[in-house]
C-alpha cells in the first residue's frame, strides 16, 4: 500500500479522467460499491486464488471465550471482507438491482481493491482497478464493445499499437478432452498451458508428465505443438482460428469468435484496417479465473511484455446471487501498469502558475490575485520568496507547475509577467 505525492497524484487522476471519458461515449455508466462484502460471498469459490488473498475483517463483538472456541475455523471469525476484485461486487450489485437497471447493462467501475499480495515489484496490496462489464447481452456484439472500448481508451492515452489475445474457454476445454485429458485431471493442466510463455513448450510437456497426466493425452498435446506451421501472416479470422486448432473445433465457439472480429472489423477506417483488425487468436490463452465460462482475452503491447489487462465471459456468476442465470462479460484495464507507460502530460491544465512573494506583500493583495486567476482557469499557488530561489521553482516544476512570476506590492494580473519553470 503506498502514499502518491502531489505530482504523481495528479498524474494518476489524468489517466483517469482519460479512461473515464472514453469510456463514457462508449455508453457505461459508472457505478459505486462498498469496499467491503460479505465474508461467505467473497469466499463462495468464484474468486480463484484471489480468496485466499482476502482481507477478512473480524465479527463484531467478539470476546476472548468466542475467538477461541472459533480458532478451528476461522471463518467464523470474519463476517465482511475487503473486496479483491469488481467483478463479485458487481454481480451481487445487479442482482440486487436488476429491476431498476436497463436490460443491458454497460457498467464501469473504477476502484481501489485488496489483496494480501506478498509485497514485490509490480504487486501490491493496495491497487486500482478500471473494469468495464456488459450484463445481459450473450452474442458476440457484447466482447467486440468491450474491446473497441478498451482499445480506443489504450489509444486516448497515447499507447498506440495495442492488441487483444483472444481464446475461448470452451474451445480450451473442447482442446484437452480431444486430447483425452481427463475431467479431473483438466483444471491442473490448464495451470501447466498457461505458463507455455515463460517455460516453452519442453517446459510444459516436462511439467505435465510430473503431474502425472494421462501419459497418450500429454503425446497428442506434444505432437500438436510440434506440429509443422506455415510462417504466413494469418488475419484475425475464421482460417486463423481453425488453423491453430486441431480439427473439428465445435463450430458455435468458431462462429462466436468470428463473430467478434467481424463486429470490431467493422469500427475500423479504411488506414487502419490495412494490417488486419487489433486481434490475435492465441488457443493457449488461459487466464487463471475459475469463472470464466466463454470468452476470454488480454491487451498486450508491443512496448512490454507483459499484459496491461484481461477480462472474460462469466455467464454463471450472477446466477449464484439472483438465482437466473445472466450472461455477463468483462474487460479490466491494469491500471497501476499503464499509468507508468504514459507519457508525462499537462492536459486539462493550461496554466498552472506559482506567484512568488516578499514576506511583506499584503495578505489581501495576493489573494485577490489568485482569486482572479483561478476564476480564469488557472492552477495557482502562492510561495514566499526563498534564500533559494532555485529550489522552490525546481519543487514546483516537480509538482506539475509550468510558469512563475514576481509578485509586488500593486501588481494586477494584467501586470504580471509569467516566465516558464521548465
Amino acid at each position: 500500500m503506498r502514499d502518491f505525492l502531489p505530482a504523481e497524484k495528479a498524474r494518476r487522476e489524468r489517466v483517469l479522467a482519460v479512461i473515464r471519458r472514453r469510456y463514457r461515449a462508449h455508453g457505461f455508466d459508472e457505478i459505486e460499491t462498498p469496499v467491503m462484502e460479505d465474508h461467505a460471498r467473497l469466499h463462495a469459490g468464484v474468486g480463484g486464488d484471489n480468496e485466499k488473498l482476502a482481507y477478512n475483517v473480524l465479527r463484531r463483538g467478539l470476546d476472548a471465550e468466542a475467538i477461541r472456541a472459533a480458532a478451528d475455523d476461522p471463518d467464523e471469525l470474519a463476517d465482511l471482507g475487503l473486496r479483491y476484485d469488481l467483478t463479485v461486487p458487481l454481480a451481487r450489485f445487479y442482482a440486487s438491482h436488476r429491476a431498476e437497471l436497463p436490460a443491458v447493462f454497460r457498467a464501469v467501475q473504477i476502484a481501489p481493491v485488496w489483496r494480501a499480495e506478498r509485497p514485490q515489484k509490480g504487486r501490491y496490496r493496495q491497487f486500482m482497478q478500471c473494469d468495464i462489464d456488459i450484463l445481459g447481452d450473450a452474442s458476440s456484439r457484447a466482447e467486440a464493445e468491450l474491446i473497441v472500448a478498451t482499445l480506443d481508451a489504450v489509444d486516448a492515452l497515447g499507447l498506440d499499437g495495442a492488441t487483444v489475445r483472444i481464446n475461448d474457454r470452451r474451445a480450451l476445454e473442447w482442446m484437452l478432452e480431444s486430447f483425452g485429458f481427463t475431467a479431473a485431471e483438466r483444471p491442473g493442466v490448464l495451470i501447466t498451458i498457461d505458463k507455455l510463455d515463460k517455460v516453452g513448450p519442453l517446459g510444459v510437456i516436462a511439467e505435465l508428465h510430473e503431474r502425472e497426466a494421462t501419459p497418450a493425452a500429454v503425446d497428442r498435446f506434444e505432437a500438436f505443438l510440434r506440429r509443422p506451421q506455415t510462417l504466413e501472416h494469418s488475419p484475425y479470422g475464421e482460417r486463423q482460428i481453425r488453423t491453430a486448432l486441431p480439427e473439428g473445433a465445435p463450430e458455435e465457439v468458431v462462429a462466436h469468435l468470428v463473430g467478434i472480429g467481424d463486429a470490431v472489423a467493422a469500427t475500423l477506417v479504411s488506414d487502419d484496417a490495412v494490417g488486419g483488425i487489433p486481434l490475435v487468436f492465441d488457443p493457449f490463452l488461459v487466464r487463471g479465473m475459475g469463472y470464466y465460462t466463454g470468452t476470454i482475452f488480454e491487451l498486450a503491447h508491443p512496448g512490454v511484455a507483459y499484459s496491461l489487462g484481461g477480462g472474460g465471459r462469466y455467464d454463471g456468476m450472477i446466477g449464484r446471487f439472483l438465482g437466473q442465470d445472466v450472461p455477463a462479460v468483462g474487460f479490466s484495464l491494469g491500471f497501476e501498469r499503464l499509468v507508468d507507460l504514459v507519457a508525462e502530460s499537462a492536459e486539462g491544465e493550461d496554466r498552472s502558475v506559482v506567484l512568488v512573494h516578499e514576506h511583506d506583500m499584503p495578505l489581501g493583495e495576493l489573494l485577490a490575485l489568485k482569486v482572479a486567476l483561478a476564476r480564469e482557469g488557472a492552477r495557482v499557488r502562492l510561495e514566499q520568496r526563498p534564500k533559494n530561489l532555485k529550489a522552490l521553482l525546481e519543487r514546483a516544476s516537480s509538482d506539475g507547475y509550468t510558469s512563475f512570476a514576481t509578485v509586488s506590492r500593486g501588481a494586477t494580473v494584467a501586470s504580471l509577467d509569467f516566465k516558464p519553470l521548465a
